[in-house]
């Protein structure tokens, strides 16, 4: 599993790096980056989550879901707690947010999907779901001050849209034609290597070498890629809620690696948004991605042991 999870990840890699040299040697602009990045959000990823729904109503998947719901939820918590117990580290709003909200979407899914098969991204998607209420409602305060959140702006985002049709399908037990579910799996086919250039492409206008000087990243991704993905392993891995459902490993295993992920690439967007810190938040979300090549497989290599 470890062995076929590094080589998934350095793949994906691969595709950050094309989408790099596509920027390096001036073939595209940082800026076209941000096509590629509405048809991830606006088309693959719907895609995606409705799709992962598409499946059987068992008793067996439901208690799956729940486990995979209560885990995300916990580890969301956790991340709120740990992140205001680090109150003496004087974490600024972007690195409070880098550490609380990881790339549970454009990397792990891909991740799932070619690991385990595309039937367990359904798990991936309770973890979106618990992310994206405090994403674009805790998230979007820090960063921009604004305490005035619209419950109307975060239902209708599209992410959460594709969620509810999907568990209405799955409630309802109601399998799409043929024609629609085959196109849906052909487009979101194509969310890993989308995102992979989506990233690259951001990295192209980085001054590596710069970013790697600042010593307060470091800090960051410690925190991120090992000190919080390691509380998550200890608790997952000695608590016994395993063995609650069927397969019940794997499912915290998904939950663990989408704990483990780099920071969340919206944290980006909404500082680029609000002008706070972007390029700091972009340099993160660089480090990040890249030393998780690493992180990742080490963290389910422990969990497996």
């Amino acid at each position: 599993m470890v062995l076929m999870l590094l080589e998934q990840i350095v793949q994906l890699f691969l595709c950050i790096v094309l989408g790099w040299l596509l920027v390096r040697l001036h073939l595209l602009k940082p800026e076209d980056s941000r096509v590629l990045s509405k048809v991830c959000l606006y088309l693959v990823t719907p895609c995606v989550i409705i799709n992962a729904f598409q499946l059987q109503r068992t008793p067996e998947l439901l208690q799956g879901l729940a486990l995979s719901l209560g885990a995300a939820i916990g580890i969301h918590a956790l991340f709120f707690i740990a992140t205001a117990l680090l109150r003496p580290l004087r974490l600024t709003p972007v690195e409070q947010a880098s550490l609380i909200y990881t790339n549970s979407g454009n990397l792990i899914i891909p991740l799932v999907t070619a690991v385990l098969g595309p039937e367990w991204v359904i798990y991936c998607s309770m973890f979106q779901l618990v992310q994206q209420f405090p994403m674009w409602s805790h998230c979007r305060i820090i960063l921009s001050g604004d305490r005035n959140v619209s419950l109307k702006k975060i239902l209708l985002n599209v992410n959460i849209i594709s969620v509810f049709v999907g568990v209405l399908l799955f409630l309802l037990n109601l399998p799409l034609p043929t024609v629609i579910a085959g196109t849906m799996k052909s487009i979101a086919s194509t969310i890993g290597p989308l995102s992979m250039f989506v990233a690259g492409m951001l990295m192209g206008e980085q001054n590596l070498l710069a970013v790697l000087r600042i010593r307060s990243i470091w800090k960051v991704a410690f925190l991120r890629l090992i000190a919080l993905p390691l509380v998550v392993l200890c608790i997952f891995k000695y608590s016994g809620l395993a063995a609650l459902v069927p397969d019940g490993q794997s499912i915290l295993m998904i939950s663990l690696l989408a704990a483990s992920a780099p920071a969340a690439d919206n944290v980006t967007q909404i500082a680029q948004v609000y002008g706070h810190e972007g390029d700091y938040a972009g340099a993160i979300n660089v480090i990040t991605t890249l030393l998780c090549i690493g992180t990742m497989p080490l963290m389910v290599l422990l969990y497996q042991m």
